[in-house]
């Protein structure tokens, strides 16, 4: 019966998200309440499991995804993006230029969540496309497939930031491993697929090229811009790399364990992108305010997401069920971080969204996930790397890709979806690497 309520409530959360296209928030409430019902608790038992799954999730979430957002939009916004992706053109050249790219969107996708890196660099790609008369997908994919890569492996992008906080997983590790994985699959799914790419010639209209090649007057320096763009990866590495080598009673941890706070090094990267992005390029503090609470109000609708996953991840641990159903899963004999995989790929196809499909998969796998003895860093990962799997109509990607690049469905199933699915299953071949090394 815990099986059949469990298994109900996801179908019913597929139906409303991606049939009727109800509000992401809304569907995980009311399959939450449904799912607490059915489990036989009473209407105090579910609200006070929606609450405290709510505050649970989000009180350590808050301060990361806002932060990030404003790093993000303040990178944007002051032409610091622009900046790294001219300078890498310039060290690789044309005929690298495929490898400038990826790396461009890496950087940029750090800071930057999938959807507003996206249209950033979008006008990059048709400005380097109609300058070096390349083939458009063979310039775009490195850089997309680098930015999918950043949303489901690093934090602060909200799903792995999420997951990380349910596994108790280090935000240092996560980023650091995250990065290890990162690298080949950018380039398997990045310069190598793109290579196979320049067959496609999507036709777009010139005025979309002509609006790219604008520039942002007074831009900031592209020492400072890398610098700015990477500090969150800076900060909290500093103090992960250091145990490596200093002992924890060496004065210097203290110093490296209180900037590589998660919190801490967010805030740090906004104070110095206020002054560095905004105040010393001729800004006002007030038009720098405005910048920063438009980036707030676009990441609440992320937040709302998370939130009601926390509800149903509450849900489903206080109804007992998720408790049954690691039993089950340990009767599978199926490795943790192939199953966190399967969950999240399955839930990923019949959705759409990245972030829902890994949120939902740990909270349905979370008392099985805790009795592995796996490295919860790696599961964060391996479970990114399923939420990404083949992107196919019922993502937003899909069709922001298609739309931009003005191709027929079946080249953006040839090219999107391919290029998403070998993200995600290089990603778990990259985890499950590092699980042989002993990491």
């Amino acid at each position: 019966m815990p099986l059949l309520i469990t298994f109900t409530g996801i179908v019913l959360l597929i139906l409303l998200i991606a049939w009727i296209k109800a509000d992401t928030f809304l569907s995980f409430l009311l399959v939450s309440v449904c799912v607490g019902w059915w489990s036989g608790m009473d209407v105090d038992a579910i609200v006070h499991a929606i609450e405290s799954g709510i505050g649970s999730t989000l009180g350590s979430l808050v301060i990361i995804l806002g932060l990030g957002a404003m790093l993000g939009r303040l990178v944007a916004d002051s032409g610091a993006a622009r900046q790294i992706t001219d300078q890498l053109m310039r060290w690789f050249g044309l005929p690298h230029i495929r490898w400038g790219l990826a790396l461009a969107g890496l950087i940029i996708g750090i800071p930057l969540f999938y959807t507003a890196g996206f249209v950033v660099v979008v006008p990059f790609i048709f400005s380097i496309a109609y300058t070096t008369r390349l083939p458009l997908l063979y310039v775009a994919i490195p850089m997309l497939s680098a930015l999918s890569v950043a949303h489901g492996f690093l934090p602060p992008h909200p799903s792995p930031t999420a997951i990380a906080v349910e596994l108790h997983a280090s935000i240092g590790k996560t980023l650091l491993y995250g990065i290890i994985v990162a690298i080949p699959v950018i380039t398997l799914a990045g310069p190598l697929f793109a290579g196979l790419l320049k067959r496609y010639h999507p036709v777009v209209n010139e005025q979309t090229f002509a609006w790219s090649s604008s520039t942002i007057p007074n831009p900031p320096g592209v020492i400072a811009s890398f610098i700015i763009a990477l500090m969150p990866l800076i900060l909290l590495s500093l103090f992960t790399i250091s145990t490596l080598f200093l002992p924890v009673s060496h004065p210097w941890m203290r110093a490296l364990h209180f900037i590589g706070n998660p919190d801490i090094a967010m805030f740090i990267s906004v104070v110095v992108a206020i002054i560095a992005l905004g105040l010393n390029r001729g800004l006002s503090m007030k038009s720098v305010t405005h910048i920063l609470q438009d980036a707030f109000q676009q990441v609440s609708v992320v937040m709302f997401v998370i939130a009601g996953a926390g509800a149903f991840m509450q849900v489903l641990h206080d109804g007992g069920l998720n408790d049954y159903l690691a039993s089950i899963f340990m009767q599978w004999h199926i490795h943790p971080l192939l199953m966190g995989w399967l969950v999240a790929a399955m839930i990923r196809i019949c959705i759409g969204s990245a972030t829902v499909a890994g949120l939902t998969a740990v909270g349905i796998l979370l008392p099985f996930l805790h009795q592995s003895h796996v490295s919860p860093e790696l599961m964060v990962l391996s479970i990114g790397a399923g939420s990404l799997m083949f992107s196919h109509v019922n993502d937003g990607g899909f069709w922001l890709f298609k739309e931009y690049f003005h191709l027929s469905m079946k080249q953006t199933f040839l090219t999107w979806s391919i290029m998403e699915t070998i993200v995600s299953i290089g990603g778990l071949a990259g985890v499950w690497i590092l699980h042989l090394l002993h990491v």
